[in-house]
Parts: C-alpha cells; sequence; structure tokens
C-alpha cells in the first residue's frame, strides 16, 4: 500500500515561496527548499545552453553568472492578466507563463517529496486578499489559474486561504489569552491585511469565520518598492526623464518596463531592443543611451533590479546608506541610497499601505485602540520606512515581529490539517 503523504500549506509568493506541513506533535514545521534554506525565491532560470531548468537562488546564480538564457521571477505577478495564457520565446521553445507556475508548483512538490518519503496530493494555496484590486472577474481568473497550475503539478485536492488569514492562524499558536490583532501580510506583490480575533481555546475550531472581522488588500508589495527606487535612482542614469536634442523626454515606457520585475524578461526579445535602438534620436547624452543598450542587449535588467533590491534591504536594516554598485553597466558607476531617499521615495506606496490597514480596522466595527497587537509577516513588513509609517497610523498600537519568510505557510498547513485530517 501507498503511503499517503501529509497535507502541504504552499505560500507561493511573488519574491519567495515556502512550503509547510503539520508534524506528528501537531505543529507546522517548514520544509527544506534549497539546502537547509526553508524559503525558496519564486525564480525559474532556463539554461539554453544545457537545456536545464534551474529553480529558487540556483536560477538565480546561472542568470549572474552570464549563462545563456532566460530568467523569471515574480511569476505570481501575472496571474489574473492576460499574460498568463501567453507565450514566451525560450531558445527554440514557445513556453506559456500558466505552464511556468505549474513547473515551479511542481518543483516544490517535488522537494517535499523527497522529505516526506510520498508525492504530497493535498495542498491549501495561499493566497492575497486581491490578486487584482477592484476587480473580481480578473480575481477569480487568477485563483483559477493557480488552481489549474496546481494541478497540472499532480495535486488532487486543492483548498486555498487568504495568506493574512493563514498567518493569524500561525500567530494564535504563541498567545496565551484571547486578543484582537489586525494581522499585516506585506509581500513581494500585496498588502494584506486581516482584523481576527485570536484565542488558543479555539485553535482546533474546523470553523473560524465568525473570528474573522474584515479582511483588506491592496496590490502594493515589494517588488512596487524596488520599482519606485529603480525608477528614481537608477533609470535617470540609463535616460528617464531626459531631454533630447527636441527638447522632448525620452519616452518612459521601456524604463517602466525595465524596472518591473516580471515584465524584464520581455525585453530581450527583438521588437523590444529595435525600439530601444530607435530611441536614439531622442538623446542629447548618447551616453545614456549606450548605457540602456548594454542592460538590455546583454540582459542586465535583473541584476540591475537584484542591486536595487539589496539596497533597499541594507539602508533599511543599517540605517545607513548603501551603494548600488553598478560596474557592470559601466565601469566605476555607483549610485547612493539613503534613509531619507529611502522613505520620500516610498512614502506615497505606503500611505496607501497603511490607509488600506486603516479601512480594514474601520471595517471591522472597531478603534485601532481596540487591538492588542499588530502582527507583521512578509518580508516587506521588515522595512522601517514601512513600520514607521504603520506607527504614525496606529499610535499606540504595538508592533509584533512574526516569522516573516515562513508564518504564512505554517498557517496553510494547519489550515490543511483542519481540512484534510492527518
Amino acid at each position: 500500500m501507498s503511503t499517503l503523504a501529509p497535507a502541504l500549506g504552499i505560500d507561493f509568493g511573488t519574491s519567495n515561496s515556502a512550503v509547510a506541513t503539520v508534524g506528528h506533535d501537531g505543529l507546522a514545521q517548514a520544509l527544506a527548499m534549497e539546502g537547509a534554506a526553508t524559503t525558496l525565491p519564486t525564480a525559474v532560470f532556463y539554461n539554453t545552453e544545457e537545456g536545464q531548468r534551474h529553480f529558487g537562488r540556483d536560477a538565480v546564480a546561472q542568470y549572474l553568472a552570464g549563462l545563456e538564457g532566460r530568467l523569471m521571477r515574480s511569476l505570481k505577478s501575472v496571474l489574473g492578466s492576460a499574460l498568463m495564457q501567453e507565450t514566451t520565446a525560450i531558445g527554440d521553445q514557445l513556453v506559456r507563463f500558466q505552464d511556468v507556475v505549474a513547473l515551479f508548483l511542481s518543483e516544490l512538490a517535488t522537494r517535499a517529496e523527497r522529505q516526506l518519503g510520498a508525492r504530497p496530493r493535498r495542498v491549501v494555496l495561499g493566497r492575497p486578499v486581491h490578486f487584482v484590486d477592484d476587480d473580481p472577474a480578473r480575481d477569480r481568473q487568477a485563483e483559477d489559474s493557480l488552481r489549474a497550475a496546481a494541478r497540472t503539478a499532480g495535486f488532487d485536492e486543492i483548498a486555498f486561504q487568504f495568506e493574512p488569514i493563514a498567518a493569524a492562524l500561525d500567530y494564535e499558536r504563541r498567545i496565551a489569552a484571547e486578543a484582537l490583532v489586525l494581522v499585516a501580510d506585506i509581500g513581494g506583490g500585496t498588502s494584506d491585511f486581516t482584523v481576527v480575533r485570536l484565542s488558543p481555546g479555539r485553535r482546533l475550531d474546523a470553523e473560524r469565520g465568525h473570528d474573522v472581522l474584515a479582511t483588506r488588500g491592496v496590490h502594493i508589495g515589494g517588488t512596487d518598492f524596488d520599482q519606485r527606487l529603480n525608477l528614481a535612482r537608477v533609470m535617470p542614469a540609463l535616460g528617464l526623464g531626459h531631454h533630447g536634442p527636441d527638447g522632448r523626454e525620452v519616452p518612459s515606457r521601456v524604463f517602466f518596463e525595465l524596472s518591473s520585475w516580471h515584465l524584464i524578461h520581455w525585453l530581450s526579445g527583438a521588437k523590444a531592443q529595435r525600439e530601444a535602438r530607435a530611441l536614439r534620436i531622442n538623446y542629447s547624452d548618447l551616453r545614456l543611451h549606450d548605457r540602456l543598450l548594454r542592460v538590455l542587449t546583454e540582459g542586465l535588467g535583473h541584476h540591475v533590479a537584484e542591486v536595487v533590491e539589496q539596497a533597499k534591504i541594507e539602508t533599511s536594516r543599517r540605517a545607513a546608506t548603501a551603494t548600488m554598485a553598478l560596474d557592470f553597466v559601466e565601469r566605476g558607476m555607483q549610485v547612493p541610497l539613503t534613509p531619507a531617499q529611502l522613505a520620500d521615495e516610498l512614502q506615497g506606496l505606503l500611505a496607501q499601505v497603511v490607509a488600506c490597514a486603516q479601512d480594514c480596522v474601520s471595517a471591522a466595527g472597531i478603534a485601532p485602540q481596540d487591538l492588542q497587537a499588530i502582527y507583521l509577516t512578509g518580508g516587506s513588513s521588515a522595512l522601517q520606512p514601512f513600520q514607521d509609517a504603520l506607527r504614525a497610523g496606529f499610535a499606540g498600537v504595538s508592533l509584533v515581529e512574526g516569522d516573516l519568510f515562513g508564518g504564512v505557510a505554517a498557517g496553510l498547513a494547519y489550515q490543511a490539517r483542519t481540512l484534510y485530517g492527518a
């Protein structure tokens, strides 16, 4: 008789993904996804030299090493868009984004199988409160696409749970008394909030809908922060905002695509590069155009985005200036990012995120001072400017930093245990 693998909780994230299951002791345990790491960057690299596919940190390393191929990141950002069914050329093949998502989910299941001894067939997948803001039809389409990808990946029983609710289920295991909590899940692509009543005595209840007072979400996350910083600090050095001989600005579309994680790979096509070359007549300073062409023709877009992301994290963590070293674009090219610049550039986006949190509390019919805590999860919730904005918007409410990268997966695993049993 074949062994039935435990049900999985999968946090399929814009930037990173995580997988968890509930052990015999009743506690969620994160599964190792890459070496000892329990997160796997949501990235696939198609190595066209070897005809092989690589995932996670290995995928990014292959790309940064300059190997021939195509890197695809932020796959979750494509859900709910027409791009999901479109194809992109990889070597001599045409690949659908729907199939790339299925491939990545299958790889997560394969890595889980190595540790569990059997192929997982049951899963609870996390989903944001809104895949797409203010468009219920596209939101349903996004969930349907993710469900279809999971089925292609080999899962027979598939359920969904809102990511902030999953985080709340994980946090509930750590409290000793009933609490009214605002869960803030700030990920790579979305910011989601839930006001929920938690209690140690209700941990095992199958139905918890009455404890969820409100949910809200906005399609703003870490990749949007990266794009904003990229546009403000790096893209001007490639021509964004530059005025040509006729006094008009260089057309900006290429810079917005070059700073969007999930669109960068489109710029490697012949049509996109022809259009970029044609922009030369719009430049007064041709050195800026040379930089743009080098980034595009040598496929350096993801490398630039990676440098910007790391500078964002370093500036926030150290509260000090980080230097974006762009020597691979032009020798000696460096762009600083100060804490003041970080806060200033993100101010508008963070104001929208905090407003969404406040709307969630208002929809729950409570006042901010009724909250016992704001529970933070998701990698972008660690950003100092975000925490500062949250403290200003919720004066006197304590912030509790949870498992930023594993909390949602753990909560999804608890939900899977409730739905599917052992």
